[in-house]
């Protein structure tokens, strides 16, 4: 294995596997093509971002001098780009090994009674349509194969309550629910179906969320520095921000054979978040981190 301890997935034959990376542009899409790259993998990124995504995958092909990645322009609510997508990588490449449905927006934000309708279908369609599509999709072509990994990004938001806004965090459940649903159905064809639910990443999104909640007129997606150092002091691990590049191991893994018998599973890469763990700034706050004497019947105490 090569420059680490996960490697990247690989066909039955052994050879380079063929991942599609959707929002493989920037953020945690970015850092998963870059390690299945680095790990001997091809990879297809599909997003909107076409400067962003053209710019990653020449840089790809000549780090690595050779035809280790294409970049798509694939609008992730649309049924024929998320089918093109898969497409394009078989024909390029003679294979779909993986596939990583990571395309996400922040979406609709504000109380119930404001959402409109209009911004949380969009948010639905964006966060949720685009992941069944990208298992369908990915279905069609692994099933004749027998064989292949879908990973999809969740969130916290989507195992706990109150951690995103409500049309992200109704996307997010309905992701891990899915993804059991489609592990029950595709473990039969050699297909292995799991989850990432992300705790807060510095990511372009995350950035933009903590430029917004700062007053600034136009929320900037590239103040992560400054994103970095917010999350570090917010985190349960003491100084420890979560990075694109921990999302990214967690997915390679879940793509690879190392995880070769794990299906239907969302796995929180949250630092200890979802736990209720308090940040570790604030040792010693936890609720029950103080002793006192047993509480028993009544509220008796001691033994």
């Amino acid at each position: 294995m090569a420059n680490g301890s996960v490697s990247a997935p690989s066909g039955a034959d052994g050879g380079a596997s063929v991942t599609v990376v959707t929002g493989g542009a920037s953020g945690i899409g970015e850092a998963t093509a870059r390690l299945l790259v680095e790990r001997g993998g091809r990879v297809a990124i599909a997003d909107i971002q076409d400067d962003r995504g053209d710019a990653l995958a020449r840089e790809l092909g000549e780090r690595y001098r050779g035809d280790v990645a294409m970049y798509l322009h694939c609008d992730v609510t649309a049924e024929p780009d998320v089918a093109g997508a898969v497409d394009a990588a078989v024909a390029r490449w003679g294979r779909l090994d993986g596939m990583f449905n990571n395309a996400g927006i922040v979406g609709a934000v504000g109380p119930l009674e404001r959402t409109p309708v209009q911004e949380w279908d969009f948010t639905i369609a964006v966060l949720l349509r685009s992941v069944f599509l990208g298992m369908k999709h990915a279905a069609r072509v692994m099933k004749p194969a027998g064989r292949g990994a879908i990973v999809s990004t969740s969130s916290v938001a989507g195992v706990m309550g109150g951690l995103g806004p409500h049309a992200y965090a109704a996307a997010k459940t309905a992701v891990v629910g899915l993804t059991r649903n489609a592990a029950a159905e595709l473990g039969a064809y050699g297909i292995r179906v799991n989850a990432i639910a992300p705790g807060r990443v510095a990511t372009p999104l995350v950035a933009t969320l903590h430029t917004l909640g700062s007053g600034e007129e136009t929320p900037d997606p590239d103040q992560l520095a400054q994103t970095r150092e917010t999350l570090a002091q917010k985190s349960p691990l003491a100084g420890r921000a979560c990075l694109p590049e921990d999302i990214a191991a967690a997915a390679v893994w879940l793509l690879g054979e190392e995880s070769g018998y794990i299906s239907g599973q969302t796995i929180a890469v949250d630092g200890g978040l979802t736990t209720g763990s308090p940040p570790a700034a604030q040792a010693g706050s936890h609720r029950f981190a103080q002793r006192v004497p047993l509480i028993r019947e009544a509220g008796r105490r001691g033994l």
